[in-house]
C-alpha cells in the first residue's frame, strides 16, 4: 500500500497589513519608503494598500499601481475616483490585482474580488463602495456583498474587505452585517483614521476608516490655502496635493487562516520626510 500523504501543518496565525488611501506624489513616495521595511517589522504576510488617489490626488494610473505592487502591495483596491485617469480602463482588463468596487453596474471595466495563494493559505480580497453621500449608481452594497462572500467562502475563509463609504453610519453597519462572515471590514475614503479598531463579536476585525498616506500639513491630502478658500467663498477651486511630512496610516490584522477569523487588529502609523 503507498501511504497517504501527511497534510502540511496548519500555521498558527496570518497577518494582513491594509494601508489607507494614498495620496498623491508624497504618498506614493512614502508608502515606497516604508512599506518594506514595515512588512519586515510587523511581519506581513500579505499586503493591500488603497490606490484611490495616488494620481495627483485622483485616481490610479497603470505605472502607479505596478509601482505600489514592486513596492510590496499583493492587492491595490480603489473606490469612486477609479475612472478619474482614463488609461486605467484598458490595464483593468489585463491585471486582476488592481481591483474597483463589485457594486459597480454591470458590465464596469475590470473585477471587484480577488482571491489569491500565499504561502500559507488563499486570500480572498473585496472592495466595495457605500451609497450614502457618495456618486449615484451605485448597487447596494449591503446583498451585492454578500453575493460575492458566499462564492469566495467556497475556496477559503480569510476574507478581506474594503468598504469605500463616506458615511461612518453604512461602515459600522456592513461591519455588523458581515460579522463572522469575514476576516475583516475596514473604511476607507474619509482620509482620517478613527479609533474605534475592534475585534467584533463573531471575529471580524473592524476599523471606520484606515486614515490615509498623505501629506500632514493638508486637508486630507490637499493643498490648505485652496480648501480654505473654498469653505470661505463657496466658489469653484482646484485643489493640489498637499507636501511636507507623510503620515502613513494603515491596520495589521491577525488571524487564524484556519477559521479566516482574527484574534487582533492594530492602528499602524508612520510618519515619513523625504
Amino acid at each position: 500500500m503507498t501511504p497517504e500523504a501527511v497534510p502540511e501543518p496548519v500555521p498558527d496565525t496570518f497577518r494582513i497589513l491594509f494601508l489607507g488611501d494614498v495620496v498623491g506624489e508624497p504618498g506614493r513616495k512614502a508608502v515606497a519608503a516604508l512599506l518594506p521595511l514595515l512588512k519586515e517589522e510587523l511581519k506581513a504576510d500579505f499586503i493591500i494598500v488603497n490606490g484611490e488617489n495616488a494620481a495627483g490626488g485622483r485616481g490610479i494610473t497603470p505605472k502607479i499601481a505596478i509601482s505600489l505592487m514592486r513596492a510590496g502591495a499583493a492587492v491595490i483596491t480603489t473606490g469612486d475616483h477609479i475612472w478619474d485617469q482614463k488609461e486605467i480602463v484598458p490595464f483593468m482588463q489585463e491585471e486582476p490585482r488592481l481591483l474597483r468596487p463589485i457594486n459597480y453596474p454591470e458590465g464596469a471595466p475590470g473585477q471587484g474580488t480577488l482571491v489569491l495563494q500565499t504561502k500559507k493559505c488563499k486570500v480572498g480580497v473585496i472592495n466595495l463602495q457605500g451609497r450614502t453621500f457618495m456618486k449615484e449608481g451605485m448597487e447596494n452594497p449591503f446583498p451585492a456583498v454578500l453575493k460575492s462572500v458566499q462564492q469566495m467562502r467556497e475556496e477559503t475563509p480569510v476574507i478581506f474587505v474594503d468598504f469605500h463609504a463616506e458615511a461612518t453610519s453604512e461602515k459600522v453597519a456592513m461591519g455588523w452585517h458581515l460579522d463572522g462572515l469575514v476576516s475583516a471590514v475596514i473604511g476607507t475614503h474619509t482620509h482620517v483614521p478613527t479609533a474605534d479598531e475592534r475585534v467584533l463579536p463573531k471575529g471580524t476585525a473592524f476599523q471606520s476608516d484606515a486614515g490615509m498616506c498623505g501629506p500632514m500639513d493638508s486637508v486630507i491630502g490637499s493643498q490648505i490655502e485652496p480648501v480654505l478658500n473654498r469653505f470661505c467663498t463657496a466658489l469653484p477651486t482646484k485643489f493640489g496635493v498637499g507636501s511636507g511630512a507623510v503620515r502613513v496610516n494603515g491596520v495589521l490584522i491577525t488571524l487564524d487562516p484556519a477559521t479566516g477569523m482574527a484574534s487582533q487588529i492594530e492602528r499602524i502609523a508612520r510618519t515619513w520626510q523625504e
